[in-house]
């Protein structure tokens, strides 16, 4: 993909990058990286999360108006602010990334997300500060959202650049999976002080609980990437191509690699913002089921979900990406509907959860090879500043807005099943999306890889 028109296969340059030792060795040398870079970016995502997990309570705490509805959307509002800086973040932290190394990024990345994170813990209230609580808010979501902009990229870029060959799916699901940690120990943070402490203790003091919790680990995720280690793939490639203005080789050279990203991620984040984050309101305030409960029931679904990630992320280094993908989002579309019925004919804790547990897994394929095709459409010196720009970008105008738009949808048209329409209007971008992905197909004689058009695209397992 590197025309002008983004037709022409991109390469990626992985010569001479063949490492002293048995590949047990250097399989074994991986492990720790892996490890650090998936438990750091699962610690950047809980704090990020967690806003959202909280925001019914927040609503009343920060946003109070003539009316609940009007609360909660001012808080579902500000939680979308954020969004608005991923892109700004994105470009910055993402051509930061590609010129100043992984290591360097992520690191700066944590740093910024402890700061953001301190304003939320200890903001005062409303009716302690008045007009002046909202604000700094509004501040700290600014903040979390740029730092949070060069995360995924920053992330993914490394996770796929340490894999061995064959095995791209699944170091890049350890994305997704991270991802899923946060949203687990959010859920899990949100049920611990919703079930535990009762409803004066939980608007005086309670609520920022998980927001302490994020801000007491946050030095562990700097530390643990302390100890990172660059990419091989990423040194080579610096070595031989330093372009002056990874943004504008982007623009120029893979038009079509961003509007494929943009248009799978638009899908994905309307879809995680609905199904795992607003859950819990969702769960409150049109099923009139309890909130502890409602987070419990999340968590056990998400378990399993999660769980899932790297099987499917394995699965697509046999059989390749696109069957994974397309076979996820076909599935999930179906689900959406009949999963919906049932939990708004028959509100009860089992049936929310029997709902989570068939969207989260099916939904399981796409969040495994999401990541690293993102990774692939861009070659290595822009790799983490083409998937920034494409992921915030949709991030920002989809996932940001879906809380608030879902509230008013359902406001407007009076059904909560506007929900699940809008939800199976972004999966079917996704879908759209996914036949023009390109996938690679084998090594070449000069050891790197060759993106070829689908059509010609051979499984992993067949090489």
């Amino acid at each position: 993909m590197n025309g002008t028109s983004g037709l022409t296969p991109a390469v990626t340059d992985l010569s001479g990058l063949k490492p002293a030792g048995t590949s047990l060795e250097r399989r074994a040398s991986r492990v720790p990286q892996i490890i650090a870079a998936t438990i750091g970016n699962a610690l950047e995502w809980y704090d990020f999360l967690i806003f959202g997990y909280l925001t019914a309570i927040v609503s009343r705490l920060f946003f109070p108006g003539t009316s609940e509805f009007c609360s909660l959307l001012a808080a579902t509002a500000t939680f979308g602010v954020g969004f608005f800086m991923r892109p700004v973040g994105g470009i910055l932290l993402g051509t930061y990334a590609d010129r100043h190394g992984r290591k360097a990024a992520l690191q700066l990345i944590i740093v910024l997300s402890t700061i953001a994170m301190a304003l939320m813990a200890f903001a005062p209230t409303y009716a302690a500060f008045g007009v002046g609580a909202p604000l700094i808010i509004l501040v700290a979501r600014l903040l979390q959202g740029f730092a949070t902009g060069g995360e995924f990229a920053s992330s993914t870029a490394f996770l796929v650049e340490c894999a061995s060959e064959g095995r791209r799916g699944l170091f890049g699901s350890w994305q997704s999976f991270g991802q899923g940690l946060a949203m687990l120990g959010g859920t899990a943070m949100g049920a611990l002080i919703t079930s535990h402490l009762p409803p004066a203790a939980l608007n005086a003091w309670g609520w920022r609980i998980p927001f302490f919790v994020g801000l007491l680990i946050c030095p562990v995720g700097f530390w643990i990437r302390k100890y990172l280690q660059e990419p091989e793939i990423y040194l080579r490639a610096q070595s031989k191509e330093h372009p002056k203005s990874p943004l504008k080789q982007v623009f120029a050279r893979h038009r079509k690699a961003l509007w494929v990203c943009g248009a799978l991620i638009a899908s994905g984040t309307t879809n995680v913002y609905i199904l795992n984050v607003y859950m819990p309101t969702f769960a409150t305030k049109q099923l009139h089921l309890p909130l502890n409960q409602a987070f419990t029931a999340q968590c056990i679904a998400g378990i399993a979900a999660v769980l899932l990630i790297p099987l499917f992320g394995a699965l697509s280094d046999r059989i390749g990406r696109k069957p994974v993908l397309i076979g996820s989002l076909l599935t999930y579309l179906l689900l959406l509907y009949p999963m919906f019925a049932l939990v708004l004919s028959k509100p009860s804790i089992p049936n929310f959860m029997l709902m989570l547990l068939a969207l989260g897994c099916a939904r399981a394929g796409y969040g495994g090879v999401v990541s690293c095709i993102l990774a692939e459409q861009f070659p290595t010196a822009v790799r983490s500043t083409g998937m920034s720009i494409s992921y915030n970008v949709a991030v920002m105008c989809f996932g940001g807005p879906a809380q608030f738009v879902v509230t008013w949808l359902i406001q407007t048209t009076g059904t909560p099943m506007s929900a699940a329409v809008y939800l199976m209007v972004a999966t079917v971008m996704g879908l759209l999306a996914s036949f023009f992905v390109l996938e690679p197909t084998r090594l070449d004689n000069e050891n790197r890889i060759v993106e070829r058009v689908p059509e010609f695209a051979m499984p992993a397992g067949r090489r």
